[in-house]
């Protein structure tokens, strides 16, 4: 006799890579995680704070964090699938940390993706996630953020959700990569 389970698995690990944001210097990030109403973290940290970092000195000028990223989540419905917020944050010419830019992403479904976000200033910053009130909002990118993630998902076929190119994988696969988020 088969068990149907109540909820399904999504198992997230990564870490938010660096950032290019050519126009300022000793730069850190905020994390957290914005999720519907039938989604439950089950393990991990939902939001975080990297260190300060400066720029290389190369050529290239990133800013490298390498700040990992760790949770699993429960649920018994796609709806809500998470999102992770991300903020930036430097010195002014007064010493003062302000935002830098902010963006949000779905924690993906399927590797290859391309993300594009949005720079306004809000004192919520988990309202880049929600889409009401956005068409008030005048942004320009400042610069982007590359995160990548390991996603494995557990009983989400047992649970009727089929896996197919239009934001499923199948339950026990993973997928690896890197997304560059445009903040």
């Amino acid at each position: 006799m088969s068990v149907t389970p109540a909820v399904f698995l999504i198992m997230v690990s990564g870490q938010i890579e660096g950032a290019d944001f050519p126009e300022f210097d000793d730069l850190y990030c905020k994390y957290s995680f914005v999720y519907g109403h039938d989604w439950a973290p089950v393990s991990g940290l939902e939001e975080g704070i990297s260190q300060i970092t400066s720029k290389n000195r190369d050529g290239q000028q990133n800013f490298v964090w390498n700040f990992p990223i760790d949770i699993t989540f429960k649920s018994t419905n796609p709806y809500g699938w998470p999102q992770i917020v991300v903020c930036v944050y430097g010195p002014d010419v007064f010493g003062n940390d302000v935002v830098r830019g902010y963006g949000a992403v779905h924690i993906p479904f399927l590797p290859g993706s391309w993300f594009m976000g949005r720079h306004p200033e809000f004192t919520d910053p988990k309202v880049v996630a929600q889409g009401e009130g956005r068409e008030v909002a005048r942004v320009r990118s400042q610069g982007f953020v590359t995160l990548s993630f390991n996603i494995i998902t557990k009983d989400l076929k047992k649970l009727g959700y089929e896996a197919s190119s239009q934001l499923h994988i199948p339950s026990g696969a993973s997928a690896t990569d890197s997304f560059h988020k445009t903040l």
